[in-house]
């Protein structure tokens, strides 16, 4: 049985997509609501705890996906300067720092306007960008809060080895 109810005018919840996403993978949900279910995603370096929220009124499926990281004060220039240069590297989502919780995170939308049905294949695709960027960039957020540059870190992820050693 479905954690999301269909929603009302007839129209079915996207979240029952994402539900079945989750299902494929083996991955633990939580319903927090009608309209919002968070994932928890072990990943290489860390969990991620991934939001979706269907708002109604604006017609979009929307992702947010958290991780445990908590930036001092000294810290959050550096950070918000990589947050700025990692964002120049993707094309789909992006990273924001999240000045209530002084936390990072990873966001993107899906527009379903007009009774567009949300898809298998969309839901897995906001998932995949958010969990590649989440996993490409975590050590580089780390480096930062360890007192490397921005510049520095992101030297650091984007170097890419060739063959076997």
């Amino acid at each position: 049985m479905s954690v999301i109810q269909n929603g009302s005018r007839g129209r079915t919840n996207p979240l029952n997509v994402v539900e079945a996403v989750a299902s494929q993978n083996g991955w633990t949900l939580e319903g927090t609501g009608e309209d919002e279910i968070v994932l928890l995603v072990k990943g290489s370096c860390t969990d991620y705890q991934i939001f979706f929220t269907w708002m109604r009124s604006l017609e979009i499926l929307h992702l947010a996906c958290v991780f445990n990281i908590k930036i001092p004060e000294l810290r959050c220039t550096e950070m918000q300067q990589l947050v700025g240069r990692i964002n120049e590297q993707l094309w789909l989502g992006h990273f924001d720092l999240w000045t209530p919780d002084d936390t990072i995170l990873f966001r993107q939308s899906l527009p379903l306007i007009g009774g567009v049905r949300a898809s298998i294949q969309q839901c897995e695709a906001m998932l995949g960008a958010a969990l590649d960027a989440c996993e490409r960039y975590y050590p580089a957020f780390q480096c930062v809060l360890a007192d490397t540059s921005a510049r520095e870190a992101m030297r650091a992820v984007l170097f890419e080895t060739t063959g076997e050693a």
